[in-house]
């Protein structure tokens, strides 16, 4: 149990510092507009996932995360120096999709359920 502990520690510290070094030492302005909203590492901590949000149509996410994946070496050198653990892990950022898969199920949710409005009206006209 211990472990699990320290993982999310690490998780969240990584995000916090991957977040500040975006918005201060990254010059790529593809990035400029990108929100790193959780981070997963492996438990050798060799690895990280870092789930990234950006504003903008697809062409421009897509963008932004190549912009990122560009600057990976760049930031897992400047946490080197920041953070004190024994290994930093390897950055992988890929795109946080749950926002757009929630409101597509809230969307879908919506269509296959009667809406209230309608409902009331039927239940008056009986």
């Amino acid at each position: 149990m211990p472990q699990y502990r320290r993982t999310d520690r690490i998780n969240e510290q990584l995000r916090q510092e991957i977040s500040l070094l975006i918005r201060d030492e990254v010059r790529d302005p593809r990035v400029g507009l990108a929100t790193i909203t959780a981070v997963e590492t492996s438990p050798e901590l060799d690895h990280a996932r870092v789930y990234v949000t950006a504003l903008g149509e697809e062409r421009e996410k897509e963008e932004a995360l190549a912009g990122l994946q560009s600057a990976a070496p760049f930031i897992r050198g400047l946490l080197g120096r920041r953070l004190h653990i024994r290994r930093i892990p390897e950055l992988h950022f890929e795109m946080d999709r749950k926002l757009e898969n929630a409101l597509r199920i809230e969307q879908l949710l919506r269509e296959a359920l009667p809406d209230e409005s309608e409902e009331s009206d039927q239940a008056g006209g009986e």
